[in-house]
């Protein structure tokens, strides 16, 4: 005898019932595939459990999409079949969709951070993995892109410095070279000086005249006759070597 029909009430026996939602909800799951397989349809289920566990199935293993696509679809209908959003019925449905696609966010979220694996098959660990996957390709991407733009900078920065260097460094040694100059001309100023000062002091002594009418008189009060011509010769030379000079003021 084949069975009978099962009447579609629920179920009181709490077992029972547990065990019918599992066996049910693999045979959904099952369908859902087959249906996604041998129509290549695209095809999304979200199944609650009553004590609020999420289970899914998506053909390509993403809900988003299928939810974002039926979101705009839904969209177009709206605005082709105007309704009155002031309903409460509308504004049910709106809240209804509104949570359950936050309850996806929140899921998918946990699933990137590592948890609630459990309820996930192979084929979407392996897609959550190639996720991951792109997420971080694209995240050292865009830290080596800004690691490159801080190197540029500070390489910038560094030549910048190094011609501020070079440009003080010959700044410094200019100067340096005219405080040189400026030394060793005033050097030659205060050498100059101090001869001009000497010799001027000593042509004013009065004890120079003396000392060169002396050299020329003999014993007797008489010139030599053979020094004339050196005598004409030193009066008219009034200029005399520094050295005789301190000879004779000696």
């Amino acid at each position: 005898m084949g069975r009978g029909r099962v009447q579609l009430k629920r179920i009181e026996n709490k077992i029972n019932r547990q065990v019918t939602f599992s066996k049910r909800r693999s045979g959904l799951l099952k369908k859902a595939h087959e249906i996604s397989v041998l129509c290549d349809a695209e095809v999304g289920l979200i199944v609650f459990s009553t004590k609020g566990k999420l289970f899914e199935y998506a053909n390509d293993s993403c809900m988003e999409r299928i939810l974002e696509r039926y979101e705009r679809y839904s969209f177009a209908e709206r605005q082709l079949v105007p309704t009155d959003h002031t309903s409460p019925g509308s504004w049910t449905l709106e809240h209804a969709k509104l949570k359950a696609r936050l309850e996806v966010l929140q899921r998918n979220q946990k699933h990137y951070v590592g948890e609630d694996l459990e309820s996930l098959n192979m084929k979407e660990l392996q897609n959550l993995e190639h996720q991951l996957d792109s997420a971080l390709k694209h995240i050292r991407s865009r830290k080596n892109q800004l690691m490159h733009e801080s190197i540029s900078v500070l390489q910038k920065q560094d030549r910048a410095l190094q011609e501020q260097n070079n440009q003080l460094s010959k700044q410094v040694k200019e100067r340096e070279k005219e405080m040189a100059q400026q030394n060793q001309w005033d050097q030659q100023n205060h050498e100059i000086n101090s001869s001009t000062f000497v010799l001027s002091q000593q042509l004013d002594s009065p004890h120079l005249g003396e000392a060169y009418q002396n050299t020329n008189v003999v014993d007797n009060g008489e010139v030599e006759g053979g020094n004339s011509s050196q005598q004409q010769g030193a009066a008219n030379n009034t200029v005399m070597p520094q050295w005789m000079l301190r000879h004779l003021n000696g």
